[in-house]
């Protein structure tokens, strides 16, 4: 689900999709981190922006500054 969430990111460069990856799969794993209403994760080049809903993640933006 997630490799083909981050397929769908036809903008994002495909180099960038493990990132992005990664910056999913932490912050739907982080279960400890009280989340307000909006936040984000960064990785080296890439971002997004999230929110929680119960256990659901809603990705609200993604970019990449390569």
């Amino acid at each position: 689900m997630i490799q083909r969430a981050a397929n769908a990111l036809f903008e994002i460069p495909d180099e960038a999709h493990e990132e992005i990856i990664t910056l999913i799969e932490a912050v739907a794993g982080d279960s400890t981190t009280e989340v307000p209403d909006l936040a984000a994760a960064f990785g080296e080049w890439c971002w997004l922006v999230y929110t929680h809903h119960g256990e659901v993640v809603e990705v609200l933006d993604v970019g990449c500054a390569r």
